[in-house]
């Protein structure tokens, strides 16, 4: 008995009982059994887009359809976060490109009033908005609603009855059934999927920690931030920005994947940028698209689409942000995914302050060597040479010999040249960071210096080309780290004897550009095989993430011995 004929294309009532024990048609009775293992089958899975690949084909199964789809409903009840299909193959789908996003048509409808509808013709319906290019041909129409609890999830869809036929009442007390199965299936994925959720991002807050607590510097521990944030947000990119001097903020970690150009370090936000006010005053930033959003149009967000930019706060004090943004056109943010976001920005804060607190505590343990040093070289030191080159000058008078009376008074004139280099470094040692000149040249011979102490001599040095006035400060000051770095793991490890570092500016790089390169090589022991390599990782990231590269290779020891670090960046 066909079902009435206001009923064949047009909206069903929402509570609409199923016949009872005593009214089911024979056809019900028969495909009674299919729903049940069907229902089954789709509530035993607990990975939401596996429930829903499952249920559009277990639907169209059970419906007799060519084609079964599930259009997600977004968060603000605003068309389609995901749409699922069925029956569609591969090249046709790519064929028609962007997927319905529910904001017209008959799907649209749906969203607006989820009610049953079932269509004889849907594309006589004045709700019909048409199909695209490349879209395959439909007709017979039936959807119904998905129900999370008492939340919408989205609708269920079928398309085109097999047969040329309509869809049957029978065919919608199915479905509806179906439906009524699958939201409780997809209520108890979304609750796994979220679970699973929460713990990546707790796991992610322990590595930024462990990471600090280990011992790395700062640097390093806002890069983990950076990658982090990144993966854990599904991001095309994770930065951490931290304010200047002059109120802006400036990028000083930057992950993104293998495939994306790196170029972002360094780059500032200025201090009038709505962006960097609304940052500052610890406001959270959340765009759906940063190519077209008036607050985020900077160099930062350029080229990308849904974004969250969080305030880093520590006891009601602004450190930086965080900023982890999507490609064009990828999926918004859900609640979920911003409340999780903002937690780890609170435990990356956390993080930061400890970084803070561990430079301090290193800087001032440094400047308190360094006051140590400077009173032991001029109280002792110094005294001692002018004494003894005293007594050779005594020497050389008394002396009847030419030839050691020249020797003496060789002797004494290196004394007096080390006794000025000495007054020399004790005066770099007694200067305060911010006393130090800003020359790129200068900054290198300081670190040389001061590194020298703990070597127990002095590296040798190169500088080619004009590099205090080709080099940018941002380049500058990573080279400098680099240089840092190095010979740090060159006094840990090396156990060298003679050191060489050679700066290089104008140097083309791989790609042509005009770069810098830094070499530092030692006669040590070179790196042992399955040691550690955190700090040439870190020496890696920081040139790549400014368009460079870093490698190292055989030293300056006999027959190559020892260890050779490569640094190069764009100028």
């Amino acid at each position: 008995m066909p079902p009435p004929a206001e009923n064949r294309s047009g909206s069903l009532p929402d509570d609409a009982d199923l016949p009872g024990p005593h009214g089911i048609s024979a056809e019900l009775a028969v495909r009674i059994p299919q729903l049940l293992a069907a229902m089954r089958s789709v509530g035993s899975g607990t990975e939401l887009h596996l429930t829903l690949d499952k249920l559009c084909e277990t639907a169209a199964a059970l419906g007799g359809a060519r084609y079964a789809a599930i259009g997600v409903v977004a968060e603000d009840g605003q068309g389609l976060s995901d749409f699922v299909h069925h029956g569609v193959d591969s090249a046709t789908a790519r064929a028609i490109g962007h997927l319905p996003d529910g904001h017209r048509g008959l799907l649209g409808a749906l969203i607006r009033d989820p009610r049953p509808l079932r269509l004889a013709d849907l594309t006589t319906d004045p709700r019909s908005c048409g199909f695209p290019p490349h879209h395959p041909p439909m007709r017979s129409f039936l959807g119904v609603p998905i129900r999370v609890e008492e939340e919408i999830f989205g609708n269920l869809y079928l398309a085109e009855k097999e047969g040329g036929a309509e869809f049957t009442e029978e065919d919608l007390q199915i479905l509806r059934v179906l439906a009524t199965e699958a939201g409780i299936a997809i209520g108890n994925a979304r609750l796994h999927e979220a679970s699973k959720q929460r713990e990546r991002w707790i796991d992610g807050s322990v590595a930024v920690t462990t990471s600090l607590l280990s011992g790395s510097d700062a640097d390093e521990a806002l890069t983990v931030v950076a990658e982090q944030a990144r993966h854990l947000a599904d991001a095309r990119a994770g930065f951490v920005l931290l304010p200047t001097e002059e109120g802006g903020m400036e990028v000083v970690a930057a992950s993104s994947r293998a495939d994306e150009p790196r170029g972002a370090m360094g780059l500032v936000i200025p201090a009038d940028s709505v962006l960097v006010r609304e940052l500052l005053a610890g406001r959270p930033v959340l765009v759906d698209d940063a190519t077209s959003d008036p607050r985020v149009r900077t160099e930062v967000g350029a080229g990308f689409g849904p974004s969250m930019m969080l305030p880093l706060v520590s006891d009601d004090r602004v450190l930086g942000a965080l900023v982890t943004p999507r490609s064009v056109g990828a999926r918004h943010f859900t609640e979920t995914e911003r409340t999780l976001a903002t937690q780890f920005a609170t435990q990356a804060a956390l993080a930061l302050r400890m970084a803070e607190a561990q430079r301090d505590r290193e800087r001032l343990a440094v400047l308190e060597d360094r006051d140590r040093i400077a009173r032991d070289l001029h109280d002792l030191v110094i005294q001692r040479l002018f004494a003894t080159g005293m007594m050779l000058e005594t020497a050389q008078r008394r002396s009847d010999a030419p030839a050691v009376r020249e020797k003496l008074g060789n002797a004494v004139d290196e004394l007096d040249v080390t006794i000025q280099e000495i007054r020399t470094a004790i005066f770099a040692l007694q200067q305060g960071p911010a006393d130090a000149p800003a020359g790129l040249r200068t900054r290198v011979l300081r670190e040389i210096n001061l590194a020298a102490v703990p070597l127990g001599f002095t590296p040798s040095h190169r500088f080619l080309g004009p590099v205090d006035t080709l080099v940018g400060e941002t380049t500058g000051k990573n080279l400098v780290a680099a240089l840092r770095e190095a010979l740090s793991n060159a006094f840990r490890h090396s156990g060298a004897g003679r050191i060489e570092v050679i700066v290089e500016a104008g140097r083309p790089l791989p790609d042509g550009t005009p770069g810098v390169r830094l070499t530092v090589a030692d006669d040590g022991v070179g790196i042992a095989a399955g040691g550690r390599r955190s700090g040439l990782r870190n020496l890696r990231r920081r040139a790549e993430s400014l368009g460079g590269s870093s490698w190292y290779g055989p030293g300056i020891g006999e027959n190559g011995g020892g260890t050779s670090v490569v640094w190069e960046a764009a100028l």
